[in-house]
Formats: structure tokens, sequence, C-alpha cells
């Protein structure tokens, strides 16, 4: 979750006109030349001594991370009251901050090419790993937390998590598992027009189970196996109906940016922020909010902040706001937080390859793109589609995105384009074994069924 972002007099403003909403959205278009790609990943924290959650506080707990980090670095610290909650880089749009378990989240700069990407991933987990190795804390990359129960996780002082927390247990069986004992990775891209931006959702959200799939890495919970390879993408299926799924009206004529405004309108709100305070307007519509009607602060009226905030409490498997966000990944080894945002940026920062993208998925029925969303927490590469399995599917788009990056030829010092960082995918979508399925070989083989192992195998 990206910290709050600063107050200007343009965001500040109330909203005088429901058309500010679309055009809010619309303002992300950019030239090619100027297209970024933007990378986030969790990360679980732990005791190396015994595998506990890390609590806030406390010699060898978040809050002591957060500093450690900040005197090493020279960040900015965020604050919420006299907690520290993140950290901002003043040279860059980088920040880390936490999800509501703790998980320690790094939310990348936009850069330009793969190559600073992949540096910054390396550059950030070296940074973790020199404050954590002195407080006695190791980081896992994982989708879902291997061991812990729900209530032995922490709680993070963040006052938008408290709101979300209790709602989350009103509207579906899963949310707080997902709150609390899930990590993603995820890209966001840029757009250049409404029309480029549309094909970009369609090709985004039909493929998006293919990036489940291959990413599949949460074959645990509570110690043992728990019957999926993503059991953090199962968690969205029982989280909160109002606000999750496939969208299956961007691809109807007409999607655009007015359309995703009218959905975004009609997901009921969180949370209203004002003068560092969160007020709890759970269930409320942005609508009232727009004619100063919210029950809990009567005439306030919202403005662009307000906005962009609402727009960050809804969690489709693509997300737009002002870029293009890839939602479906489980957290994962080191390797593959580069290849994500490699496999995405080859399918859609390239026009032929997008284009071979949208031919491939264009005739798929919703109904075929729903039950593939449905089928890959559990089987992964070998959910049946048509004919044959996703995993055919797979290696037709690896190809694609294979191709793209070839075709952007952004090469780094040795000469290497950006299909470098596909290759941490490429043995997965051969073979069709996940690195879920390579967990569950080590746990009921060498490991002899004991989950302390994937601490020290799984940790970065």
């Amino acid at each position: 979750m990206s910290i709050p972002s600063p107050d200007t007099p343009e965001t500040t403003a109330p909203i005088e006109d429901l058309a500010q909403l679309s055009a809010f959205l619309e303002k992300g278009c950019k030239p090619v030349s100027e297209w970024r790609i933007g990378t986030e990943h969790e990360k679980f924290g732990f005791h190396t001594a015994d595998h506990t959650p890390l609590p806030y506080g406390g010699p060898a707990g978040i809050q002591a991370m957060l500093n450690g980090m900040q005197q090493k670095l020279g960040w900015t610290p965020v604050m919420e009251g006299e907690n520290i909650i993140g950290l901002s880089d003043p040279d860059s749009y980088g920040n880390v901050s936490l999800e509501p378990g703790g998980q320690f989240e790094l939310s990348g700069a936009p850069l330009t090419h793969l190559h600073q990407t992949c540096s910054e991933v390396h550059t950030h987990l070296a940074h973790v790993r020199d404050v954590a190795d002195d407080l006695g804390i190791g980081f896992l990359g994982l989708g879902f937390s291997p061991k812990w129960t729900l209530d032995e996780v922490p709680i993070m002082p963040k006052g938008r998590y408290k709101i979300m927390r209790a709602y989350m247990k009103k509207q579906g069986s899963l949310g707080r598992d997902m709150m609390f004992r899930s990590c993603t990775v995820q890209v966001n891209l840029d757009f250049s027009s409404e029309a480029d931006m549309v094909q970009k959702m369609r090709v985004g959200l039909a493929l998006q189970p293919v990036a489940t799939a291959i990413f599949a890495n949460s074959p645990f919970k509570e110690g043992k196996p728990n019957g999926y390879l993503s059991y953090r993408s199962h968690l969205w299926t029982d989280t909160d109906a109002d606000r999750t799924g496939m969208l299956p009206f961007v691809f109807e004529d007409g999607f655009g940016f007015e359309r995703y405004t009218d959905y975004a309108l009609d997901v009921p709100m969180y949370f209203v922020y004002r003068n560092g305070t969160y007020h709890d307007v759970t269930g409320e519509s942005f609508r009232a909010f727009l004619d100063g009607k919210l029950p809990q602060l009567p005439g306030e009226r919202p403005t662009i902040k307000d906005w962009s905030d609402h727009l960050t409490t809804i969690f489709p498997e693509v997300r737009m706001k002002q870029f293009i966000e890839m939602r479906g990944a489980d957290g994962g080894p080191w390797g593959e937080l580069c290849a994500l945002p490699a496999f995405w940026t080859g399918l859609l920062y390239d026009q032929p390859s997008l284009d071979a993208a949208w031919d491939l998925v264009k005739d798929w029925t919703i109904e075929e793109q729903q039950g593939l969303r449905d089928g890959v927490p559990k089987l992964a590469l070998k959910t049946p589609f048509r004919d044959g399995t996703l995993g055919d599917v797979a290696k037709q788009v690896l190809a694609i995105s294979e191709n793209g990056l070839k075709a952007r030829n952004r090469q780094d010092g040795m000469g290497n384009d950006e299909r470098l960082y596909l290759a941490a995918v490429q043995k997965t979508v051969e073979t069709g074994k996940t690195p879920a399925d390579l967990l569950l070989e080590r746990y009921h083989n060498e490991w002899n069924g004991d989950i302390e192992n994937v601490f020290t195998e799984c940790a970065y």
C-alpha cells in the first residue's frame, strides 16, 4: 500500500464537476517516450531465532527496521501520529511502506527499463539485509504466510487498516487473511491514450490468470499444504465482491475512462482522511460524498485526493489509476521479482506484441476468462482450457513477451536485452511446474513435512 501522497492546491480543492473524476484518470496518458515501469513487492519479516512474525515495536520489530533503514539511507520518514509507517526517497518516487500485518513493501520508482528495475530490487534487498541481519530478522518471499495463524500476526498502527479490518469481516470470509497473511508482486505500467488504456486493460485482465499460474507460490497454511498452488489468489475470491474480480464491463463496447469512473463510484467507501485522522465511512457512497451527504461528515465535500485515495481501495485483478496495475502474482523468489515486470513489459510496451496478445485473447468469452480465474488457484498451469491447458497458452504468451522485449532492445552494459529477466520463469512454463509445485515436492521429500525449512530456503 503506497504511503500518503503530499497535498497540493490541485488535489485538495473540492471537486466541482463529476467530469473531474474521469479527467483525473485521463491525466495518466503519456507519450511513449515517457512510459515508465514501477514495481512493487511485499515480503514477510520474521525473527530468525524462532521464525515468529515481527511486531511493530520492540528492539527487533518493524519500527526498528524502518528506523535502521532511515538512518542508513537518509530517506524521509513517513509518520502517522508518533509512529513511523514508511520511508520516502527524496531523490525519486520510490518508497517503503507497510501492509496491514507488517509485510514490508518496496513501491519502486518509475523507471525507464528493466535493467534499472532489477538493479533497484537488488539494491533494496541488500539494504534490507544490511539492517535486518543486525536485528536478527529475515524476510520471506512467498505469497501466503506458511506458518502463522491469523491471531499470531501483529496489526500495524495505521488508521486505514483498523477500518478495513473491521469491514472485511462483514464482506467475506477471507478478507482479513488477504490483509494480514498475503504478499504480492505487481507492476505498474503507463498508457498513451484512452484507446491504448482500453487495449491494455483487456489484455491484462484476460491474461492475468496466466501470470497468476506462472508465479503461483503460496501452497502452505499454518504449517502444512493448503490444497492450492496460489492460495493468495484464492483469498480474493471471498474478500469483498464489491471491489474485486475480473471486470467483465471492460470488454463491453464503449469502455473508457468514464465507464471505469462509474464503476469506481459504485464501490462502497472505506474512509475519508482529514487532518491526520481516518474517518470510518465504510459502506457509504462516493456519490453521496460528492453531494456533501455523508452521514459521518455532513456537508464535507471530496477533493481529488479523496478520489485518488478511494481508487486505492478497489482491488480488481487489474486496477486503473493514472497507470495500470497488474495485480495477479504471488510474492516469490528474488529472480521472479524481476521476471514479473519483464513479463508484462514485453506484452504491453511493444505495439506488435500488444496486438499479438490481443489477437490471442479477443475471442475468449467472459465465461472462459472467469473459468481460468477460478481454476488457477488450485491448478495453475494445469488448468484446462479449450483443447489443452493454460500451460499451452502460457508458452504462447511468454513467446510474445520475449518478442516485445527483443523489439524494445534495451541493453545493459554487457549487451543483454531485457529478455534476460524472463529466464527465471522459462523452466516453469516449459515444465508446467510452478514454484509452489517445487516447494510441495521439497516439503514431502527432503523436508520430511517440516515447514521450518521454508524460512531458510525461501528467505531473501
